[in-house]
């Protein structure tokens, strides 16, 4: 092994050390020269082509890489022995310090989210109630036009407020469950947990449900309890993966606060947020979890009796009792169950993929510039206020509100109905009674008013109309959640097939109960989510004996809408520039074309030596932009030594942990064993210079290479990379499945994959990069090409 300068003219340049090639001129590198074993070995150099393997590059890669796996160096070793040995016999030992640290931040980012939740619902909840008060007295008076503009002035001006924020800060757009999921990944996106992004986040999300836009603040609290996690960890954790698990156990926290589903809201973060899971997550998030619950019911008991907890105020779908007049199903309705999955996998498939063409449309035309995504927030909401206000208006319908036979409940879902133009008290507008309400409202109508309450008309209409404005509004320039919109229209898609199946059988299940299986259809159509979603329901309703054909529904829902694409949230997430997202199995095509490590690594490795020169050390980091080096003894037959990251390099440089040899006549030698600067104690010399904590203390704003300053007198000494050194990385075989390959990279959260051959020498990198489905399927298609042309000049 030597170093040589690669040119940028090579057909190919390596990225799979963690980063981007700058592209700005030659550049300093390690080139892995093969030995002859490694010649006669499986793979040899001239079968990637002569400068390397060429593999596929993604444009505009801009998003680090984010490291669950801690170093074990020297100093890590004697950092931990250290801490056991001054704490030994001590009943509050470190790891009691730790777990009542740890406990208590997620405690604390427990009641945290929940006061944000309920902020936020209390807030939105006043601006809905005071619009819609407004805009029906002016209705009452039969001033149709003042109530119209009105109506059209609130819902601007709480659709600007929103754009605004997004326009502050463009990652507070949308759900952000695809940018939690990416988090969670191990890719650090940038300032999706800064502090600005959670006011942001809250206070649009907010003014968006407020404007009317048919979004939900569900999604939106996912993200928030993400931030509120990730700031009242921040000073504490000291490590990725440390942070990791308190983001985990916050969107467990803003699920539970979203539906008041604590149980819900640990299966969500352990199905469709967290990549990487252990036993010790689990009861993290439970207890997470737990403590928002608590503190929310807390909060909803300011104003009653303290400790009583009802439905008015909390998400929930209201009390699903059995019996006369109450939600039942028969056993052979789970055919209908089944049928209604079907078709909500369908609708949830036709939803995902117009909102794929709207929102390629949206990146190539509107998302140029924050004036045009501000501009394309009025206007959605002006065409979706003058919809909203004469689609009620041109349904002149008024149906008399019964009034026999009604439990208490049912009277105070009564009271919610909207007249509209009709006399108020005695008749109601059912369009404007879904059009005009709080969501929440709409759903628990759908859900609790008797089978008569809505005709197959008004919910044909509404169940169009609002759908149709889910997928235009998913993914403007407002915070916005997919729940509930999927949620309502699905509960009158439901509700619907329920009216038209009394029609043909009468002996069936109340629509109402239609209505929740057309709700859990849709959603789970769109979100493809199962387990999480069926516990979600579950504790929504507070009546388990709807879990089979919740089941039923939700299973066939997302193997019907798989048919045809991916779930909305995956969608979103391979759109976005720079996301390099590893999903949970590979898929099985790769393994009929037996691809292995050596086929699809990158060949070019940057790699330093045990003990390297300052100048050496400082040009890779400035030419390159890699996150990981390999270590290699080239004292002994190349091998593997270990790994060091970037940010390890750019402190030791920083505080200056180089020196000259002891002995003035090794100054030149490929590998000085010995410092000048060292702590000798006997006839032993102790390193390193700098300490672990020094090192962790830096987390996570880690100096850049570019701030640091190295005169000509210091890129010749020397720095002893042996202390720092990860020893015990984690490597790979050349002759490795990609399967097994990327198994063992993503399921324990790798950054940077050596492969090495059968000798442990170093023959190739493998990052997040080189295994997206992208790269593999450039990887295989040049394998066929060489087949071809192997064929080709055989015959």
């Amino acid at each position: 092994m030597q170093r040589n300068s690669l040119n940028n003219n090579n057909t190919t340049t390596n990225n799979s050390n963690g980063g981007k090639n700058n592209g700005s001129g030659p550049q300093r590198r390690g080139v892995v020269r093969r030995t002859k074993q490694q010649r006669n070995s499986v793979f040899r150099h001239d079968a990637f082509g002569q400068t390397g393997h060429v593999r596929y590059k993604k444009k505009n890669v801009n998003c680090e890489s984010l490291t669950y796996v801690a170093d074990e160096s020297d100093v890590w070793r004697a950092h931990e022995a250290m801490e056991h040995y001054m704490h030994r016999g001590d009943f509050w030992n470190a790891g009691k310090h730790f777990m009542i640290g740890t406990y208590s931040r997620i405690a604390l980012t427990g009641i945290f989210q929940a006061c944000v939740a309920y902020a936020t619902n209390i807030t939105s909840n006043h601006f809905i109630d005071f619009k819609f008060k407004s805009v029906g007295r002016l209705l009452e008076e039969k001033a149709v036009v003042r109530a119209f503009l009105q109506f059209y002035f609130y819902q601007l001006v709480f659709a600007a407020m929103a754009g605004i924020c997004v326009w502050i800060q463009p990652i507070s757009g949308g759900s952000g469950i695809p940018e939690v999921k990416c988090y969670l990944n191990g890719i650090d996106l940038p300032t999706v947990l800064d502090i600005k992004t959670l006011f942001c986040k809250v206070i649009g999300v907010t003014a968006s449900v407020s404007a009317g836009l048919p979004v939900g603040k569900e999604g939106p609290m996912v993200h928030s309890g993400a931030v509120v996690a990730n700031l009242i960890s921040s000073g504490n954790v000291k490590n990725d993966r440390q942070k990791r698990d308190m983001v985990s156990c916050g969107a467990a926290a803003g699920v539970c606060t979203a539906f008041s589903a604590p149980i819900g809201g640990i299966l969500f973060a352990l199905e469709e947020g967290a990549s990487y899971w252990s036993p010790s997550l689990t009861w993290r998030t439970f207890f997470c979890s737990m403590t928002a619950l608590a503190t929310l019911y807390s909060l909803n008991s300011i104003g009653s009796a303290f400790g009583k907890v009802g439905f008015n105020k909390l998400f929930s779908f209201g009390n699903f009792e059995f019996g006369h007049d109450g939600s039942s199903y028969a056993m052979y309705e789970m055919i209908a169950f089944v049928l209604i999955g079907a078709i909500g996998g369908l609708i949830g498939a036709i939803f995902n993929n117009a909102n794929e063409v709207i929102t390629h449309w949206r990146m190539t035309n509107i998302n140029k510039s924050k004036q045009r995504r501000f501009m394309e927030v009025l206007f959605v909401s002006s065409a979706m206020s003058v919809v909203m206000f004469f689609l009620p208006l041109a349904y002149t319908k008024c149906t008399p509100i019964p009034t026999d036979n009604r439990s208490e409940e049912q009277m105070d879902m009564w009271e919610k109905v909207v007249p509209f133009l009709c006399e108020p008290g005695t008749e109601y507008n059912e369009l404007a009674s879904l059009i005009f309400t709080d969501p929440g409202d709409s759903i628990r109508l759908l859900f609790h008013l008797h089978k008569h309450a809505f005709s197959t008309a008004s919910l044909l209409l509404f169940f169009f109309f609002y759908i149709t404005l889910a997928v235009v509004t998913y993914g403007i320039a407002v915070p916005s959640g997919l729940f509930v919109p999927s949620l309502l229209s699905g509960a009158a898609f439901g509700r619907l097939v329920g009216n038209l199946a009394h029609k043909i059988y009468p002996n069936l299940a109340y629509s109402n109960t239609y209505a929740l299986i057309g709700a859990a259809a849709v959603l789970g159509g769109m979100a493809r989510m199962t387990i999480s979603l069926t516990v979600i329901l579950l504790e929504c309703t507070g009546n388990e004996q709807f879990a089979l054909p919740l089941m039923l529904t939700l299973m066939t829902a997302r193997i019907t809408g798989s048919l045809f694409n991916e779930d909305l949230y995956h969608i979103h997430i391979h759109m976005k520039k720079g996301v390099e997202f590893l999903e949970a199995e590979l898929r099985s095509v790769t393994r009929q074309h037996n691809l292995v490590a050596g086929q699809i690594m990158g060949a070019n490795v940057i790699f330093l030596r045990p003990v390297e020169k300052v100048g050496i050390i400082y040009d890779i980091l400035k030419s390159s932009k890699h996150s990981n080096y390999p270590v290699v003894d080239t004292d002994d037959k190349n091998i593997l030594f270990g790994t060091i990251g970037r940010n390890a390099l750019c402190v030791l440089l920083q505080k200056r942990a180089f020196g000259y040899p002891a002995d003035a006549s090794t100054i030149g030698q490929n590998t000085p064993s010995i410092m000048a600067n060292y702590l000798q104690i006997g006839e032993r010399r102790y390193f390193p210079l700098i300490q672990w904590e020094i090192l962790e203390k830096s987390y996570p704003k880690y100096p850049s290479v570019f701030d640091l300053r190295v005169t000509e007198q210091d890129r010749d000494q020397w720095v002893d990379l042996r202390p720092y050194a990860n020893t015990a990385a984690v490597s790979v075989q050349e002759t490795s499945s990609v399967h097994r390959t990327y198994s063992l990279f993503r399921s324990l959260g790798l950054r940077f994959l050596p492969v090495v051959n059968k000798y442990n020498q170093v023959v190739g990198t493998i990052t997040r990069s080189d295994l997206t489905a992208d790269a593999l399927a450039q990887t295989m298609l040049e394998k066929g090409k060489r087949h071809i042309d192997e064929v080709e000049r055989n015959s």
